[in-house]
């Protein structure tokens, strides 16, 4: 497994205690923190702004003594750098043209070290801040993004980032993925939590990573106050914080994942147009950089990210808010076609399993909402050869429970015909076999619609459709798909929510025993205690694992390496190697294999950033081969 194939890049900000107008003392601590950094593979460490210096020296910047000093020393951490194999964003006055600037370099850079300098260019001089009195706006200087190994980063300074059109915007338009802020931002009343979210949409806005970094301990307390704030984001995301007030120095780690917002980008085409705009002139020098480290990708076993097992499904915290969003946008969906249709009535099939009693709990909502009976809401429960008296028994009490109009339909008689007349062997229990009850049962809900003038509502999730887990017209068609978004494990999330926050105690039961049943479209007859024999998740593998790599080859486009490499942290002690790659390599098969049903799937909703819609996020053609993807999975397998 090669460290690109992963594709992340283990960034740091570093606050050292400063001591003003003292550049050898600050040198010294510099290198330090490099060193420190160093040992943790930390590939680019950010410092504050002015950090040479200090920020607070004043006057003092006019000082040639200091000034010269400070030139000494920059070519201290810049060899120091350099033979560390590491880059460090370093602060400091530089006097060029007769002209003082708030400058940044790269330290690390060797000869070029001079050639990396990036001046502020919004100075701020108003209330605490005077920097017009010593410096020179940057605006003149050389535009610069800096590369290496394909990866490019720009650097901006402080007040650059306050402003309505940065530098790091045209930076990022101009292809930097990880921008670097060196700041020297004093401590006020309500700052910290607006520095903060700033920093965040900053990330978010430009699909970057952001590492800002600012100066603490050891600044003038003359007039203000410096906490020594560092924050590292990753569009949108917050990664790593520092302890603000703390007196003593930081060294704040983050793993960016390069690939995943090289990903945001390549989906967004707005995005790509911003680069190529021709009314906005892209005149960025791109500066290549080595130094002893040949590649700055971090190796795998370094990696110290954390990755949720079930990215779909949102933390604690957030649950009620989240499920109301999900349910507000099924219901929604669902509202908008009957309004729009004029129908005031709705068909579903109840089996007893999570699909269909998430389906009934949006319907409920949804007829609530329009102030539509309930009884208006038919669902019929269809026992065929597989159903067990746990799942039959569920369905009707859930009915009951939510006060829709029950109707019971034993299909077992229409299908001993059916496969009576295309001579099927009743003893061969194969696919026509199963497939036989699942398209009945759809004649049956399609008919009874017709019937009443009622939308037959569709139950499939996004799991199911991905693995193709569904019958081609028969549970794979509908009128109107509510699930048709909703991965299998936020499914079993939502109904559990259900049940613990909305339910009385009789629903609440019977929802939360759905939740404990195996998944399974019984097709097949029980076993002989009666119990489900047909489970689902042996068949084609736990849907944990489905959906973690449904998220990350939808989401993000990620190859089976990378997704491998994730599922091994994310899945560490439940799943062994063997387990993910053979349903990785299943996940893979089915999800090439059956497009065909994804190609004439029925109108739904789309709830989250992952949607199988051919008239939108997924346009694949049902013929397309999945030979290389496979094959990238046995070859882990074989390694």
């Amino acid at each position: 497994m090669k460290k690109e194939d992963i594709g992340f890049v283990r960034v740091a900000s570093a606050i050292p205690v400063v001591e003003i107008a003292n550049p050898k003392v600050n040198a010294d601590r510099i290198i330090a923190l490099l060193e420190k950094a160093a040992k943790e593979n930390v590939k680019i460490v950010c410092f504050p702004e002015l950090c040479l210096t200090g920020y607070t020296c004043a006057d003092l910047f006019y000082q040639r003594t200091l000034i010269e000093e400070t030139r000494r020393q920059l070519c201290r951490v810049n060899d120091e750098a350099s033979k560390l194999g590491i880059f460090a964003l370093v602060g400091a006055p530089y006097y060029r043209d007769g002209k003082l600037y708030n400058a940044a370099f790269v330290a690390g850079s060797g000869s070029i070290f001079f050639d990396t300098e990036v001046d502020k260019q919004y100075l701020p001089s108003n209330n605490e801040f005077y920097e017009k009195r010593w410096f020179t706006p940057g605006f003149g200087g050389k535009k610069q993004i800096f590369e290496v190994d394909g990866i490019k980063f720009g650097i901006e300074i402080c007040e650059d980032l306050w402003m309505p059109a940065s530098p790091s915007d045209e930076m990022c338009l101009a292809g930097a993925e990880i921008i670097f802020n060196l700041s020297a931002s004093d401590e006020l009343i309500g700052k910290e939590a607006y520095r903060r979210q700033l920093v965040r949409q900053k990330s978010a806005t430009n699909a970057c990573a952001y590492i800002y970094t600012a100066s603490g301990f050891g600044e003038s307390s003359t007039d203000l106050v410096f906490s020594g704030t560092a924050i590292i984001s990753e569009n949108g995301s917050l990664l790593a914080t520092s302890e603000r007030f703390s007196f003593k120095e930081q060294l704040i780690i983050a793993d960016i994942d390069v690939q995943r917002l090289q990903a945001d980008r390549l989906r967004n085409s707005a995005f790509i147009i911003g680069n190529q705009n021709p009314n906005k002139k892209n005149d960025f020098v791109i500066t290549s950089l080595n130094n002893a480290d040949s590649n700055i990708y971090s190796e795998p076993s370094d990696v110290t990210r954390t990755f949720a097992p079930h990215p779909f499904v949102p933390p604690e915290d957030e649950m009620t808010t989240r499920c109301n969003e999900i349910f507000s946008i099924q219901v929604g969906g669902l509202a908008t076609r009957l309004f729009h249709t004029g129908i005031k009535k709705a068909v579903v099939g109840i089996s007893g399993g999570l699909d269909s009693t998430l389906a009934l709990l949006v319907m409920v909502k949804t007829f609530d909402k329009l102030g539509l009976p309930r009884e208006n809401i038919v669902g019929i429960t269809m026992p065929g050869f597989g159903t067990t008296g746990r799942t039959y028994n569920n369905s009707l009490n859930m009915m009951k429970s939510l006060g829709v109009t029950i109707k019971e339909v034993d299909i077992k008689p229409a299908c001993l015909q059916h496969l009576k007349d295309i001579d099927h062997d009743l003893s061969i229990l194969d696919v026509s076999y199963e497939n036989t009850q699942a398209r009945e049962r759809t004649q049956i809900l399609m008919d009874y619609a017709n019937k009443i003038g009622g939308l037959v509502v569709g139950t499939g999730d996004l799991s199911e459709l991905v693995l193709g887990w569904a019958t081609y017209n028969g549970d794979h068609m509908s009128m109107y798909a509510v699930n048709t978004s909703i991965p299998k494990t936020l499914v079993r999330y939502m109904v559990k929510y259900a049940a613990l926050y909305e339910m009385d105690e009789a629903a609440k039961e019977t929802l939360l025993d759905v939740c404990d049943t195996p998944v399974s479209p019984e097709l097949l007859p029980a076993d002989d205690k009666g119990e489900i024999s047909q489970k689902t998740e042996d068949l084609v593998g736990p849907y944990e694992l489905h959906d973690f790599f449904i998220y990350y080859t939808l989401r993000f486009g990620f190859s089976p390496t990378k997704i491998f490499f994730m599922a091994q942290k994310a899945f560490d002690g439940q799943y062994d190697k063997a387990t993910i790659l053979k349903w990785m390599r299943t996940f893979y098969w089915r999800f090439f294999a059956q497009q065909f049903k994804r190609s004439c799937m029925p109108d739904g909703p789309k709830v989250g950033s992952v949607s199988l819609s051919p008239r939108g996020d997924l346009r694949m053609p049902s013929d397309a081969c999945s030979k290389i993807w496979i094959e990238e999975v046995e070859k882990l397998a074989s390694d």
